[in-house]
């Protein structure tokens, strides 16, 4: 059976859109995604944590320029403008630093 050309092209509109649905699963309030990267905003206190791309990332501690996290139960330690750390399937890049939160970039 051939299917036509407008239901090919809707059929791959619909597989797109729930290609894109997925990536972005696990992305809550403090986690702003697009296709390949999400930005994660986490508190500066004791057990303060989020949910992104599946994986749980914790709060452990930070100073003006390095930030220590829990991912998937390994801590990782970044530093602004260093390379990325990979962990838990993901990779981490610390964007900032303030008193009152730290902003991380997380990609696959």
């Amino acid at each position: 059976m051939l299917i036509s050309k407008p239901r090919r092209r809707i059929a791959a509109a619909l597989a797109s859109a729930v290609l894109g649905l997925a990536l972005l699963t696990g992305c809550g309030d403090d986690v702003s995604c697009g296709l390949d990267q999400c930005t994660v905003t986490i508190a500066r206190e004791t057990n303060a944590s989020v949910d992104v791309l599946g994986v749980e990332a914790k709060f452990v501690s930070a100073d003006e320029n390095t930030v220590t996290l829990d991912v998937a139960g390994e801590q990782i330690q970044l530093t602004k403008g260093q390379q990325a750390i990979e962990a838990g399937g993901l990779t981490f890049s610390l964007s900032s630093v303030t008193p009152d939160e730290i902003q991380v970039e997380v990609s696959r």
